[in-house]
């Protein structure tokens, strides 16, 4: 990577907005001097105008549900009859459309300021499960198509089990499973990370990995000191069968088996008890938060508030893709939680955005990301301050603005590991992106 000093005129350095600071950026990547007071663009250096900001993080997608988009937002129904639609596009997914689809859809996240992604990822095997000739091409199509579209990846290479706490995989399921969780320790222990990647690991849910083997996943994370993902309570009707089934919570049950701890993150957690919050927060688990998501498939609203108070940190992703927007995903977090209690002010601008950069990074992985400092990883995106959204308040508070009212329409540029991939609101490396998204989604209608 070639040296190269960027100019922006306003950044947020963590606690409060800078203006005019220098930051230069080596052949590694990283940031290696931050210059604050610099009041003009240095001969040579890039312009930054607006808020810049650490790049942002997503840490929870499903790539392929992007197919999904306004196909299930019509009518009505519920998560379980918005799944059968996602098995559809499961179903047409090879290695060849899913790379072109990821690319894509990594391409809409870069321009949507995301630096790094962590791919909840668990179509795995060709339709009816039989294995591909390398076992990982699926996977190592999304690193291929994140590297292709210019941001970091963390593929949390999930074990998808059974159909329900034992039960043998549905039909529609058969291409998301190993068989054991042994068979898909063998498989993933195959992929190799790239600077651009990290392999990291996840439970479908405790439906989906059935009780004896939830431990073989998590002991191979922490072998590996990985991340370690897990959907969890994202459904009233999951815990009632958990219970059935094992006499505990889904959270109870993840405890017993080791699965919990600071590398894990927990996504959705929507429906908890007084207990789960509190393990959750006393082995330091994190939570990922999904708004945008939650909403659209009327999960309910998950305990952030009383997560992040018992100790657990927070992170945002988009999931299904309703839509693409993590400034969108902090903002709807603390709207929801003001709705819900008819108070206001549970987070600073300030704490949601570190949710969404600091701490989103940390649970992919990627724990030098995510702050604007020297010796971090030279990732970071930058916010206009002058469009109908952003102009009118003072430059002081642009990480207000950027929470509460800026979107991804606003995002001007995003540098990953000191690479300009967004400049001025242009994907340097995928010139089309909205023609690669239709195409690549029309492909899996055909």
């Amino acid at each position: 990577m070639t040296p190269q000093t960027y100019w922006a005129e306003h950044a947020w350095l963590g606690t409060h907005v800078e203006p005019g600071v220098a930051i230069e950026t080596g052949a590694d990547g990283r940031i290696t001097a931050l210059r604050t007071g610099v009041p003009a663009p240095p001969v040579g250096g890039v312009t930054l105008r607006g808020l810049t900001l650490p790049g942002l993080a997503n840490a929870h997608s499903h790539a392929f549900h992007r197919a999904l988009r306004g196909l299930v937002q019509i009518g009505s129904g519920t998560f379980w009859t918005w799944r059968e639609f996602m098995y559809q596009y499961a179903a047409r997914l090879t290695p060849d459309s899913y790379f072109a689809l990821a690319r894509a859809v990594y391409a809409e996240m870069a321009l949507a300021g995301i630096t790094c992604v962590g791919e909840f990822h668990y179509v795995h095997h060709a339709p009816g499960g039989t294995r591909y000739a390398d076992p990982n091409a699926m996977g190592e199509a999304l690193i291929a198509a994140a590297a292709e579209a210019g941001i970091r990846i963390t593929l949390l290479d999930t074990a998808y089990l059974s159909s329900g706490f034992g039960a043998a995989p549905s039909p529609h399921q058969l291409r998301f499973s190993d068989g054991t969780a042994d068979a898909w320790a063998e498989r993933v222990s195959a992929l190799i990370p790239a600077p651009h990647a990290r392999i990291g690991a996840a439970i479908h849910s405790v439906r989906a990995v059935p009780a004896g083997q939830l431990a073989t996943v998590a002991q191979w994370a922490a072998d590996r000191q990985a991340p370690l993902h897990v959907h969890l309570s994202e459904q009233t009707a999951e815990n009632d069968a958990c219970r059935e089934a094992h006499g505990r919570t889904p959270t109870g049950l993840l405890a017993d088996h080791g699965a919990l701890g600071p590398r894990t993150t927990a996504v959705h957690a929507t429906h908890l008890t007084d207990e789960d919050i509190a393990l959750l927060g006393s082995t330091g688990t994190g939570v990922c938060m999904c708004p945008t998501t939650e909403r659209d498939l009327a999960d309910g609203i998950g305990p952030a508030t009383r997560l992040q108070g018992a100790g657990s940190p927070l992170s945002l992703g988009s999931d299904s893709h309703a839509v693409i927007d993590i400034l969108e995903e902090a903002r709807a977090m603390e709207l929801d939680e003001r709705l819900r209690t008819r108070t206001r002010g549970h987070w600073t601008a300030a704490q949601l955005l570190r949710a969404a950069t600091e701490d989103g990074h940390a649970a992919l992985g990627w724990d030098s990301a995510g702050r604007i400092e020297s010796g971090a990883l030279a990732d970071f995106t930058t916010v206009r301050l002058d469009s109908v959204r952003t102009a009118g308040p003072l430059p002081r508070l642009g990480a207000e603005v950027a929470v509460f009212a800026a979107s991804n329409a606003d995002v001007l540029h995003t540098v990953v590991g000191g690479r300009h991939i967004v400049r001025d609101g242009r994907h340097q490396l995928v010139p089309q992106v909205p023609l690669a998204l239709s195409e690549s989604i029309a492909a899996l209608r055909e």
